[in-house]
């Protein structure tokens, strides 16, 4: 019997269940089989009960399936009522041992529904905080929203379960909070927070710091600048970058604050033309390039990872939502996209996805995107 390497990913995982005579499957067996029929296809607990039945020869040269395929009902009960946080850590551990960049590691903090998923949220849905490694197209970790909040309370307990070091982490208005900061300088890493009006005070300081330079004429201010010009499907943008070190005047209570940079944006699409101007605060004293790179790729996630769940997974479809079934589903989607991502071939993840289901030996080739010794 050959493991498979996915199977090593839930060997530490607590078992929620109850040792009694009704528990006829292993953990490892119905997480296993779970995650390769969702890459596989399959969306909802009825179809990943027939995956696992049509193709049962194939697990059992890796799984011992005493008992046969589960249920459906058995999938769905395991899922609601597995630990969340335990769960995305395990997928969590390997996706961060396959990371590599050269220099810091960016890592972009967003939220995503699951707009029929209905929860007692800000959203009205099941909502999760993920972290997303935007070079390597890797979730890192996630956390729901708890009942009755928003994200900006899944945040900072994301972060705390994150290994930061050597990352520079890029967060929207929303997470621009001391708090968020103050977590991720002391877990290691750099972070790059978006300036706006739910901060009026920095958001104040940000400027009159800018203004400053500029009314100086940049002499005697430690900066430096980039810009860049994109044109594609009709758009013109011009992009330019101001970063200003050691600034003055922002409140003390910011941890480290190494620089301040401004992203100015002009577009031209149709003959209308429109500038913009944002603004973020670090604690990194990065380059205008560098930074640049960081804020556009920050925005990746809506593409490489959101986009992808809700038209290829069709997340935002979902209805699970009876325990932590919806939370764990979700982290099991990420490492989906994020195996199929990595996965040989030129195809797109759609392709890349019906094939792992048609082809045992590509689904094979898929799974070996995790690393044969998990890191722990």
């Amino acid at each position: 019997m050959t493991p498979l390497p996915l199977a090593a990913v839930f060997d530490d995982l607590p078992d929620p269940r109850r040792d009694t005579r009704n528990k006829l499957h292993r953990l490892t067996d119905i997480l296993t089989i779970a995650t390769c029929a969702i890459i596989a296809g399959a969306e909802s607990w009825e179809a990943i009960a027939e995956y696992g039945r049509t193709k049962a020869d194939f697990f059992r040269r890796s799984l011992p399936l005493d008992n046969g395929i589960p249920s459906p009902d058995t999938f769905e009960r395991v899922f609601a009522k597995l630990a969340p946080g335990a769960f995305s850590r395990a997928f969590g551990r390997w996706m961060a041992s396959a990371c590599e960049a050269t220099g810091l590691i960016p890592i972009a903090v967003d939220g995503k529904s699951a707009r029929r998923a209905k929860r007692d949220t800000a959203t009205g849905c099941l909502t999760v905080v993920s972290a997303w490694a935007t070079e390597n197209r890797l979730t890192l970790g996630q956390v729901a929203v708890p009942d009755g909040s928003n994200e900006i309370r899944a945040i900072p307990e994301l972060l705390r379960t994150l290994d930061l070091a050597g990352a520079i982490v890029t967060i929207d208005a929303a997470g621009c909070q001391v708090a968020n900061a103050e977590i991720i300088r002391r877990r290691g890493g750099h972070y790059l927070l978006a300036v706006k009006d739910n901060q009026p005070t920095l958001r104040a300081a940000v400027e009159r710091v800018v203004g400053a330079a500029c009314e100086a004429d940049f002499i005697g201010v430690a900066m430096d600048g980039d810009e860049a010009t994109e044109d594609a499907h009709g758009r013109h943008e011009e992009r330019y970058v101001t970063v200003i070190g050691d600034p003055e005047g922002i409140p003390t209570d910011w941890p480290d604050v190494a620089a301040v940079v401004e992203v100015d944006r002009e577009r031209e699409v149709g003959g209308k033309r429109t500038a913009t101007a944002h603004y973020y605060l670090s604690s990194y004293a990065g380059t205008a390039a560098e930074f640049g790179r960081w804020v556009r790729g920050h925005w990746g996630i809506e593409n490489g990872l959101h986009w992808v769940l809700d038209v290829v997974f069709r997340e935002d479809d979902s209805r699970v939502r009876a325990g932590h079934a919806g939370e764990n589903l979700a982290m099991v989607r990420r490492a989906a996209v994020a195996l199929l991502s990595r996965a040989p071939g030129k195809g797109t993840i759609p392709t890349k996805r019906l094939k792992a289901g048609w082809d045992d030996n590509y689904l094979l080739q898929v799974l070996q995107a995790i690393p044969a010794i998990i890191v722990r």
